[in-house]
This record gives C-alpha cells, structure tokens and sequence, in this order.
C-alpha cells in the first residue's frame, strides 16, 4: 500500500534527498571498549556539522555551532552518568546552538538594510547536488521549527521521541509540525 506522503513527487524527493545525504554520511564503526570524546568526535563530527549546516546554511557557522556543542561536552565529561547519552547531547546541543545562531541572525536581519543578500557560500554550495541544492533552498523557506523537524527526522534519522527530546517539544507536536512542513515543502517543490 502506498502512504500518503509517497503520492506526491516533491515530498517523495525531499525525504528521499535527506534520506540519501544520511546514508552517504554513512554509519560510523563502534569503538572498542570505553567510549571517549576523541571516539565521538572522530565518529560523528562531520555527521554534526552537516546536520547543523542544514539547519543554518553556513559551513563556518555549522562548524562552530558543532564545535562549542563538543566544548560543552568535554566541560561536562565528567557528569554524564552514561558516556552512551554523549550523543544525544551532541544532537541537542546542535540543534540548540543552531536555533541560537538563526535567533542572532533574526536579530542583526532587522538592523541590516533591506537590499542586503544573504548569499550561500561556495563552500556550502560544492557541498550539494543541483538537487539537494533545490531541497536545500526549499526547506530555507520553512519556519524553523519545521526545518528542524524534517532534518532530524530525515537527515539525522532520528524518531520522534528523539526529536522530541532533541528540541524540547511533545511527540505529537514533532509528528503534527512533520505533517505540515512536509505539505509546505510540497508546495515550495511545485512551485519550481
């Protein structure tokens, strides 16, 4: 039986996109023994920083955003009462950091002037196919809550509990603000 959300071409491609950059990114062996910070950091560092580069369209940006979420970890090493949560922090610091960085940009938008652009950098832009280019550039013009939520679920791989968890918000929330980002990217994709 063919869901809902595989009836319509745009939402299809913009899950498959997400999907496939997941899967490109591939999965990171686990270490032997103990798990440390090198281990996440060599593990799951540029998984990280693509992830919060969907979320704030710079590479430099996404990459300090990754790297204070690493700095933050490494000061509370010492607290976390199970190194295997270590990840979820990561992911939660990620996106956290990279709600904070959109915030600061709302805020120095409203003083820059209008003819101002906010071009993507070349780097950003090798980094994408002409099609992940399109999703991309479709899922800018989400609200970022939705953003957030088609990326952890279809990037990040994350369920919704997790995304739940991730972004501070109920289940049902998570799964409701899916539904509409998925119909407003559908829109978005038709209109190309």
């Amino acid at each position: 039986m063919v869901g809902p959300e595989q009836n319509n071409s745009g939402v299809v491609r913009v899950q498959d996109t997400l999907t496939n950059l997941r899967i490109q990114d591939g999965a990171a062996p686990a270490p032997a023994g103990p798990l440390t910070l090198e281990d996440l950091y060599r593990q799951h560092r540029m998984r990280l920083v693509r992830l919060a580069l969907l979320l704030v369209d710079e590479v430099a940006t996404a990459e300090d955003v990754v790297q204070e979420a690493f700095t933050g970890l490494h000061r509370n090493w010492g607290n976390l009462r199970d190194a295997q949560a270590a990840l979820g922090y990561l992911r939660t610091a990620v996106v956290n950091g990279s709600r904070s960085v959109l915030r600061r940009r709302k805020t120095a938008r409203d003083y820059t002037p209008p003819h101002a652009v906010n071009a993507r950098s070349a780097e950003s832009l090798a980094m994408l196919t002409a099609e992940h280019q399109a999703v991309v550039a479709a899922l800018q013009q989400l609200p970022p809550r939705q953003r957030e939520v088609l990326v952890l679920r279809y990037y990040g791989d994350m369920s919704e509990a997790e995304i739940a968890e991730a972004t501070g918000i109920s289940k049902g929330t998570v799964k409701s603000t899916a539904s509409r980002a998925l119909d407003a990217l559908q829109k978005i994709m038709a209109a190309r």
